[in-house]
């Protein structure tokens, strides 16, 4: 049996809808979320299930989890339903930088799921769609350091951020004033360059905690704690789908000729770059896709072996439902067949 916690949320309703629209292999499966949804009813798989209230009774007789819930919330709940055994998948970030939890994409590196005792952790989803595009430049030739800005979506912050950025929209356009739900600063109209808080200040002063998290779980994931990572993460007032611009810099010089040849053979990876023509991955033509998007790439103009280079992904789903479900998969498939 599956179990999906946090069902009623952004991520979890995704969840459910690609583990419907990909016929995830399973005999039974139960919705659980916070004791204000439960009793609620979902259609899934052509039937109604009631969602239930987590607890660890909810885990008896489950075999796998898919958890999206906030980080103080899954440092309770994971563990019950490991006690339980039963194999998690988890969203948050409490577990991803713990030496026996692998951190886990898919595309960069499915090997390390089978190392798992009883957790499995989903990157955080700018980090996400940045190690997709730079694991076969590290590859092919040694990231050396990486310098990247975020343009994150308001989504990321959850059903309060997307109200946010609609009310104070429509109030900024009407002269009235807004009261904001998650936001430190209006949104409408306006770019936040904080995500996160100093509460790494010992280890990394002036950097956020979303900074930091780029840092760290990007070494893991590419098994090298030497590449030097520098991030500025920013909300700006888009919807949907987290931008980054990229400068990776490699000991070996790849040139564009070449990085043109690495993303088109990495699935998951599609580059829409045409700069005469303005063809390159924007918000709007990327959202609702499961894949990661490059464009403007060129070498850069101040470092013999640098690319630059423009990247877009849908932060709801390979950023984080779509991420979940295809490690569940993997994991199915290896453990099964």
């Amino acid at each position: 049996m599956t179990a999906v916690v946090g069902a009623t949320g952004a991520v979890g309703t995704l969840i459910r809808e690609l583990l419907q629209e990909r016929n995830f292999p399973t005999k039974n499966t139960k919705f659980l979320a916070s004791k204000n949804s439960a009793g609620k009813t979902l259609e899934f798989a052509g039937r109604m299930v009631t969602v239930e209230e987590t607890c660890p009774d909810a885990f008896q007789g489950v075999d796998l989890v898919i958890s999206s819930t906030p980080d103080d919330v899954a440092a309770k709940i994971v563990p019950e339903a490991v006690k339980h055994g039963c194999i998690v998948v988890d969203e948050s970030a409490t577990f991803r930088m713990c030496p026996d939890v692998p951190l886990v994409i898919p595309e960069v590196n499915p090997d390390d799921i089978m190392k798992h005792q009883g957790i499995i952790s989903s990157p955080n989803c700018s980090t996400t769609q940045m190690v997709q595009a730079l694991q076969p430049l590290h590859a092919a030739g040694k990231l050396r350091r990486v310098n990247v800005c975020t343009y994150q979506a308001t989504s990321g912050a959850g059903v309060g951020g997307t109200r946010d950025l609609i009310g104070s929209s429509r109030a900024d356009l009407a002269g009235e004033e807004y009261k904001n739900e998650v936001f430190p600063h209006k949104i409408a109209f306006n770019v936040i360059p904080q995500i996160g808080s100093q509460k790494h200040r010992d280890q990394f002063p002036g950097y956020t905690s979303e900074e930091v998290k780029m840092i760290l779980e990007t070494r893991k994931m590419l098994g090298d704690d030497s590449i030097q990572i520098n991030p500025t993460c920013v909300r700006v007032p888009v919807s949907n789908c987290h931008s980054e611009v990229i400068t990776a810099e490699t000991e070996r010089k790849i040139t564009v000729a070449e990085a043109l040849e690495l993303w088109n053979a990495t699935p998951g990876l599609v580059v829409m770059d045409d700069l005469d023509k303005g063809i390159y991955p924007m918000p709007c033509n990327c959202t609702g896709s499961d894949d990661t998007f490059i464009g403007r790439i060129r070498e850069d103009a101040s470092c013999e072996n640098g690319l630059v280079f423009w990247c877009v992904s849908d932060n709801l789903r390979k950023g984080a439902a779509t991420n979940a479900v295809q490690i569940a998969e993997l994991l199915a498939k290896k453990m099964f067949g």
